[in-house]
């Protein structure tokens, strides 16, 4: 395969992982799908960090336009095209690591939620059976189904920014043997 359509490939499947990001950040500031909780501050941590909206969002999306760009017209345009494609999907690899290094910390401390007439992390400094053991879920009265709303946006966050970091990585070595190697000719009919 070129370099310039495995550029394609990379770029092109970053797109919607980008975005898919940048949605579930946004969805986490509004637990149950309501404002209040981000008007009086009752926000899980994490999500302030913005890891799906800066990190695995722009910072993987800028990069996938100039790993897109650098593939135009099915094969690489030239040796420092590939070369650069190298330096943006390394800040590619930068941004997913931390949208899945927030991902993790989000899933490990759990929900902000009010516990009986406090707001708290109640699952942040204990083991992490609450990830799979739903009858610890009821310990949180509000925001409604906090518990559900948090694991899978972090967990999805989680996916995301993995498939995030395996696609720039194999950008930075398709544009390593395109910068080496050199361009892919269209070599014709014979």
């Amino acid at each position: 395969m070129c370099t310039g359509k495995c550029s394609r490939c990379v770029a092109v499947t970053l797109y919607p992982l980008a975005l898919i990001s940048i949605i579930c950040n946004i969805v986490l500031f509004f637990p149950g799908g309501d404002v209040k909780y981000a008007q009086d501050g009752h926000i899980t941590e994490e999500v302030k960090y913005m890891g799906g909206l800066v990190g695995g969002g722009i910072m993987v999306l800028l990069p996938a336009l100039y790993i897109h760009l650098t593939g135009t017209q099915g094969c690489c345009g030239n040796r420092c095209g590939m070369f650069l494609s190298i330096v943006f999907a390394a800040v590619g690899v930068a941004g997913a690591l931390y949208s899945f290094i927030v991902a993790v910390l989000g899933l490990q401390s759990g929900p902000l939620c009010k516990v009986l007439l406090i707001w708290g992390t109640p699952f942040k400094d204990g083991d992490q059976k609450y990830l799979t053991d739903s009858t610890w879920w009821g310990v949180c009265t509000e925001p409604k189904d906090i518990v559900q709303f948090n694991i899978g946006l972090f967990a999805t966050l989680l996916a995301t920014s993995g498939l995030q970091l395996i696609l720039c990585a194999i950008q930075m070595i398709n544009g390593l043997f395109g910068c080496l190697c050199g361009t892919c000719g269209d070599k014709g009919p014979l």
